[in-house]
């Protein structure tokens, strides 16, 4: 997934899927058989769904593995970021129409040897140390005005560690990046 990139349609189509298996659960309707998926949707691909509500964070979930189809996963992470995000309570019908989707499709990691690789509003980071890992989306440093080292100390945080744990050369720093695109730049899915 690193050089192509997802059309407007195929990214309202995944929006539209987002927000329709949400809508479902929420009236305790049976998942509706998806159509043909196209090639590009039914590559494998890691995905993340985020829900906003007012602009602030309301879920998000995801998955780096690509051993099933882009599709089935956006499937199952937005019901996740809606359902199962432990930082919040399962989302509720008259909170669906509050919320905006966001979707991220991820290109696959790679382990970084130095943290110059990182490119600030191009890579996300994946922090392992043990039991202990996190990560933070590409759009989420930008998003906060946050320099290099301050998204590495906020990705070593998210992961349980200390604020420092990237300088301690036990800690794997990846990389990867991301299609982001959401309701709010290509309008509610249809």
């Amino acid at each position: 997934m690193e050089e192509r990139l997802l059309t407007p349609e195929e990214q309202r189509r995944l929006l539209a899927l987002a927000r329709s298996v949400i809508d479902r659960k929420l009236k305790q309707r049976p998942t509706a058989p998806e159509g043909e998926a196209g090639a590009a949707l039914s590559q494998p691909a890691g995905a993340f769904v985020t829900l906003h509500k007012r602009s602030a964070l309301r879920g998000c979930i995801g998955t780096f593995s690509a051993d099933q189809p882009l599709i089935r996963n956006i499937e199952e992470m937005a019901l996740a970021a809606a359902f199962n995000d432990p930082r919040f309570p399962p989302l509720t019908r008259k909170e669906l129409a509050e919320v905006d989707l966001e979707i991220s499709v991820l290109t696959p990691m790679r382990r970084i040897e130095h943290v110059d690789e990182i490119e600030v509003g191009r890579h996300g980071l994946y922090m392992v140390q043990g039991v202990c890992r996190g990560v933070l989306l590409p759009q989420v440093a930008p998003e906060n005005g946050w320099d290099r080292q301050t998204f590495l100390e906020h990705t070593c945080m998210k992961s349980g560690l200390g604020r420092n744990c990237w300088r301690d050369g036990a800690t794997e720093i990846y990389v990867f990046s991301a299609q982001v695109f959401g309701e709010k730049e290509l309008g509610p899915a249809d």
